[in-house]
Order: C-alpha cells, then structure tokens, then sequence
C-alpha cells in the first residue's frame, strides 16, 4: 500500500486539492468553484456512461476484426486507399475525442501504419459525422466545406511528417497498474 501512495502521490495530491477546492467552494457559496464542481460532475457522468461502450467495441473489434485484415487496408504500404479507410473510420465514428484513442490503440496494435493513425486521429477530431451536420447547422455548409478542405490536408502533411520522423522509433507504452 505504501508503494502505491509513493507511485501515485502526485495524482493523490491533485485528487486531495481538488476534494479540498470543491468542499470549500461549498461552504463558502464560491461562484467558480460551484460551476467547477458542476462542470466536472457533467463531465465525469459523462465519460462514465461512454468509456465501457468504448471497450466493449475494442474488445468486439480485437476479436473480430483479424490482424491480416487492418494490415492489408491501413497497414504500410495502404496509400491513398489506406488514407481513405482512416477518414472514412473517422468520420462514421461519434463520441469524444478521449474514445479515439483506444481504436487508435488498437489499430496500432493490428498493424495499421504510424501515417494512418496520426490521420484517423486528425478526421476523428474535426470530421466526424454529427460533428459536422451540427457544424453545417450552425455556421452553414459553406464554412464547414472550406474548413475541412482546409484541415484535411494539413492532417496528412503532418501524419507523413510524424511518420517520417518516428518511423523507426515509435512506440506505445501501455499503462500498468500495479
């Protein structure tokens, strides 16, 4: 137990100052730390009730989608067919971007390239499909055209670069708890 007090203590301290921030801000009526308390609840209810679908569909896609499969469509040597199954992924895919990173996980995992990863990470973020139409409906199809034309490109330029640069050096480091 002690071990695991001296491992986390920085997590612990942030987790203790909060508790103590959020108590105060209770008792004394502090406007900000009562809109932080309830921002954070909404938030925290909110990636509970989503990051056990999350796994679910990981665990889902792991078995059965084969390693063969993302190696051929997204995997090295894919191309522009590869660059077109990440966005296309990306897009049909819904939630906030803290679920983009168990798929990008597991693409990883399945041998997808390092190019198509930074890629699919990019579309997830500002392509995906309600994303947009709330987009459309807000600011007009127009905007929402040219900012993606716009974005798209920059997305893949730095995913080639990033490739580039860490081909032979990237590495996912998975946490353990212990």
């Amino acid at each position: 137990m002690k071990k695991y007090f001296l491992k986390n203590r920085t997590d612990l301290i942030i987790i203790l100052l909060f508790t103590v921030f959020a108590i105060l801000s209770i008792f004394t009526n502090f406007e900000f730390g009562l809109k932080t308390i309830s921002n954070f609840k909404i938030s925290f209810l909110d990636m509970i009730a989503f990051i056990p679908l999350i796994f679910v569909l990981i665990g889902l896609f792991d078995v059965w989608v084969p390693r063969s499969v993302i190696q051929k469509h997204i995997g090295q040597g894919s191309g522009i067919k590869g660059i077109f199954w990440v966005i296309l992924l990306a897009m049909l895919q819904a939630g906030p971007l803290y679920g983009a990173f168990p798929v990008a996980l597991m693409l990883w995992k399945k041998g997808s390239s390092i190019r198509n990863i930074f890629i699919y990470l990019g579309a997830f973020s500002t392509m995906k499909i309600p994303m947009l139409s709330f987009e459309i409906g807000f600011l007009g199809w127009k905007f929402t055209l040219l900012r993606t034309i716009l974005t798209l490109p920059v997305f893949i330029i730095i995913a080639v670069t990033m490739e580039k640069i860490f081909k032979n050096t990237f590495t996912v480091h998975e946490v353990h708890n212990e």
